[in-house]
């Protein structure tokens, strides 16, 4: 970089769409956020993985099938879809409803605990990620596809 002259950021939004096929399900996308990172050619920033979406969840782990079935149980644990939820009793609920609504209240409460997004360093125009961190789509609901957005900010 010169003395004197700055330098304007890249932004640049990117989407793409997965299918999945059952709840919970962890769904590695790493190599499609490297392709989408990679082609905008910026070398030095962040990148933030984000879903459009309160029943399924961004989330950085290990892909180890076993360590994956064991996160999958656990979230089973953490909110039962067979507990009784206010939000799935279609006789009292009344905000937010579509016609093709189903009782998914057990996958919102497991969305709280995991979130929505991850930020990741970009560095040499690679993400940053450690030995075997990967980032996982987490279908929290039933099967549908899902928007996954990918925002890059960098030189």
């Amino acid at each position: 970089m010169k003395s004197g002259t700055a330098l304007q950021p890249l932004v640049e939004l990117h989407t793409f769409s997965v299918r999945t096929e059952r709840a919970p399900q962890f769904l590695d996308i790493t190599e499609k956020v490297k392709e989408t990172v990679e082609r905008t050619g910026i070398k030095q920033g962040i990148v933030t993985v984000f879903t459009r979406h309160t029943t399924a969840a961004i989330r950085i782990n290990e892909n180890e099938p076993l360590l994956l079935a064991d996160m999958e149980e656990f979230l089973k644990r953490l909110a039962p879809k067979d507990l009784y939820y206010r939000h799935n009793d279609f006789e009292i609920r009344t905000h937010n409803m579509t016609e093709d609504e189903c009782p998914n209240a057990h996958a919102h409460c497991q969305h709280l605990i995991l979130g929505a997004s991850e930020t990741i360093p970009v560095v040499e125009g690679k993400l940053a990620l450690g030995r075997w961190q990967r980032i996982f789509l987490v279908e929290l609901d039933r099967p549908r596809e899902r928007e996954v957005c990918v925002q890059i900010i960098g030189f």
